[in-house]
C-alpha cells in the first residue's frame, strides 16, 4: 500500500519538478551526489573506489544508500535511509534523503541494476543538473543519461564515468 502512494506521488513529481537540467562540461562540474542501494561488500568497495576516483578530479561529492530490511551497512560510511523512513501515505520522512534530493548537484549518479521506487522518489524530486544511471523502462523521467548494455556494478560506475568525463 505504501509503495502505491509512494508510486503515485512520484509520478506527480516527475510531471511538477521545474529544476534546470543541463549537461555541462564535467571539467566544470563541482559538486556530485552518488545514490545507491546497499547489497553486498563488492558493490560498497565499487562505490567506494569511484569516490576516489572523484575526488582526484577535486570534485565534492555526496553519498546516499538505500539499506534494505536485513542488510548489512558496512562501514557507516554515508548517509542512509531505508523502508522505515517511508509512511503509510508514501511520504519519505529521512532529513538525509529529503535534503539530498534537494541539493543542487552538478552530476547525480545512481547505481543501481534494478530501479528500487524509493531512490525514483528521490530523482523525481532532485534538484541535479544531469542524473546519470542505468537504463531502465521510463528511465527518460528520472535520468538525463541513461547507460545501455550493463550487467554489474563495476561497468556501470565505468560506463557512468566514461560517459561524464566526455560531456563537453
Amino acid at each position: 500500500m505504501r509503495l502505491n502512494f509512494l508510486k503515485t506521488k512520484t509520478q506527480s513529481l516527475v510531471k511538477k519538478n521545474k529544476a534546470l537540467r543541463a549537461n555541462l562540461p564535467y571539467t566544470n562540474a563541482q559538486t556530485v551526489g552518488i545514490i545507491f542501494t546497499v547489497e553486498d561488500k563488492q558493490k560498497h568497495f565499487a562505490v567506494k573506489d569511484f569516490i576516489r576516483k572523484l575526488e582526484v578530479d577535486t570534485k565534492h561529492i555526496q553519498v546516499l544508500e538505500f539499506l534494505p530490511a536485513k542488510t548489512e551497512n558496512y562501514e557507516f560510511k554515508f548517509d542512509f535511509f531505508s523502508d522505515k523512513d517511508l509512511s503509510f501515505w508514501g511520504n519519505i520522512t529521512s532529513p538525509n534523503a529529503l535534503q539530498f534530493a534537494e541539493t543542487s548537484f552538478d552530476f547525480l549518479f545512481y547505481i543501481d541494476l534494478t530501479a528500487n521506487p524509493l531512490i525514483l522518489h528521490l530523482l523525481a524530486r532532485s534538484k541535479a543538473k544531469c542524473r546519470i544511471g542505468k537504463n531502465f523502462e521510463g528511465a527518460q523521467d528520472f535520468l538525463e543519461l541513461a547507460i545501455d548494455s550493463v550487467d554489474n556494478t563495476q561497468a556501470l560506475i565505468d560506463g557512468m564515468y566514461k560517459y561524464a568525463t566526455q560531456l563537453k
